[in-house]
């Protein structure tokens, strides 16, 4: 097997496979110095101001003259600017192609009354401010299996009950966008599949007053499976806590009586996440997810791609597969506003890859957003979703979301995915309860040392074991293990409830 790994004969480029040492010859050049995995070698010489090409990409721009068989990191490369003739073309369309002959698999899932399907039966405790975060807490543990396995025993059909609690709620605008996209994202776990019932806790005098969120959302009804009530109106916080287990206890019977049975694939709704990238992560795990993706598109599921800052600057391979250009137009929208935003707090759009990534040896955004589109596979890009907002096509669509990994996911299982797909080649220890979450290492190394935490290693790729279209096969039957109930490793663990962060947005006031 070779040292290094070409992805494209145009490319400026090749990839070491392992570290590489000085004088190492890579197809007839000598390598000059130490090359570390998974970090690039130059193929030519490069002038200052020329492009740099990866997947037959710009990925940058020379910031000094670089030689043949020389490291290209960020000591000799930028972003730059995409302009003139290195402008990215949007091509609306293009690429967009003819649906895929429908599949039929099926896994074994909980059919809700109103024909939602999910993958876990769970009951939640969600606070609706900062506040009333402990008192959640403290309900959700009553009924801890680690702590009280008694409490659930009678209910094994129940996963368990978990809090959902965040650091907002209140010290915000009234009437601005950060109170709608938290009441979004509250709305959108309060009715999402996984769960059989909700409980919501409040304090009373918050900003994001119940009344208010129960009124700005058509889907939320206060019954059997939702109850909310306030701290303030409920005589302390142990009175509270009372309350809110007896409420529990009132959901249990009915949640304990969903079992799973035969659901169609269709139902699956996968986040896709990819943290702690790094070189590799653009040549294994994110292109097999994406051929997952596109078996589940054929079976008439959907996958939800976001990390907007982290598919910048390939978001044209996006919009050359929208199915129509109001579709490419929003994207683009939420491209420029995230210029602007990151222009507001004076930073830039290359402040993403993080130290880890660059340590894997990704450089610029524009190179680790070419390797995190291919977790979108080859669909045709059916529709665009603003943070949290419910996601209703089928298919490949687009959210909007941060590239923070908590946050992003958050959005997506607001959004209604019931399980997570996340990538990873530096190693994230990583769970987004109620949806499982799958975890997938681009190298054999992270395998290796990080196996607690890893559920698919794709590192077979890099090591020539196995082909993307194979490991694409099996983390597609993975994906329907999991819908019908195998945990993942992450759930082993106990993650999940800490990573729920809904996206702040606005000043504290």
């Amino acid at each position: 097997m070779q040292a290094f790994i070409r992805l494209h004969p145009a490319d400026d480029v090749l990839i070491a496979r392992s570290q590489l040492v000085g004088g190492v010859q890579v197809e007839g050049i000598a390598v000059k110095g130490l090359i570390p995995a998974g970090h690039k070698i130059a193929t030519r010489s490069i002038a200052p101001g020329e492009p740099v090409r990866r997947y037959n990409q710009i990925i940058g721009f020379a910031s000094k003259a670089i030689a043949p068989g020389e490291h290209i990191h960020t000591h000799n490369l930028w972003m730059g600017e995409a302009k003139g003739s290195f402008a990215r073309d949007y091509a609306v369309g293009a690429d967009v192609k003819p649906a895929p002959a429908r599949q039929h698999a099926s896994f074994m899932g909980y059919q809700r009354a109103d024909g939602r399907v999910g993958t876990r039966n769970y009951i939640g405790v969600l606070s609706s401010v900062n506040c009333s975060a402990t008192a959640a807490r403290a309900i959700a543990d009553h009924f801890s299996k680690q702590l009280r396995p008694e409490a659930l025993a009678p209910f094994p059909n129940v996963d368990g009950v978990i809090a959902l609690t965040h650091g907002s709620g209140c010290g915000m605008d009234s009437e601005g966008l950060g109170l709608q996209v938290l009441q979004r994202t509250l709305a959108g776990y309060a009715t999402h599949a996984n769960f059989a019932g909700i409980v919501v806790v409040g304090l009373g005098c918050e900003t994001n007053q119940i009344n208010s969120w129960l009124a700005s959302s058509s889907s939320l009804r206060v019954g059997e499976t939702l109850q909310v009530f306030n701290i303030q109106d409920s005589g302390g916080t142990r009175q509270t806590v009372a309350k809110g287990i007896a409420l529990v206890e009132q959901m249990l019977p009915a949640a304990n009586r969903a079992t799973r049975t035969p659901c169609s694939a269709e139902h699956i709704s996968i986040g896709l996440q990819c943290g702690g990238s790094d070189g590799y992560s653009g040549i294994s795990a994110n292109p097999a997810l994406g051929a997952a993706v596109d078996l589940l598109v054929a079976h008439g599921g959907t996958a939800i791609l976001s990390e907007t800052p982290e598919i910048y600057g390939a978001e044209h391979l996006l919009t050359r597969r929208a199915v129509a250009p109001a579709v490419a137009e929003k994207l683009i929208a939420r491209i420029r506003w995230w210029e602007r935003y990151t222009a507001m707090h004076e930073g830039e759009m290359n402040n993403n890859p993080s130290p880890g990534n660059k340590a894997g040896g990704l450089t610029t955004i524009l190179e680790k957003s070419l390797g995190a589109v291919a977790k979108g596979g080859t669909s045709n890009l059916q529709a665009v979703y603003e943070y949290a907002e419910a996601v209703t096509a089928k298919g490949l669509v687009y959210m909007d979301t941060p590239g923070y990994d908590p946050v992003s996911a958050t959005g997506q299982v607001a959004g209604g995915a019931n399980l997570i797909c996340f990538t990873t080649g530096r190693g994230s220890a990583y769970g987004c309860a109620p949806s499982p979450s799958l975890k997938l290492a681009t190298n054999t190394r992270l395998w290796q040392r990080q196996a607690d935490d890893i559920d698919i290693n794709c590192g077979e790729i890099v090591d020539g074991t196995t082909s993307v279209a194979e490991m694409g096969q099996r983390i597609f039957a993975q994906v329907l293990a999991t819908a019908s109930g195998q945990p993942t490793k992450s759930e082993q663990h106990g993650y999940g409830q800490n990573e729920f962060v809904p996206w702040q947005l606005g000043a504290v006031m």
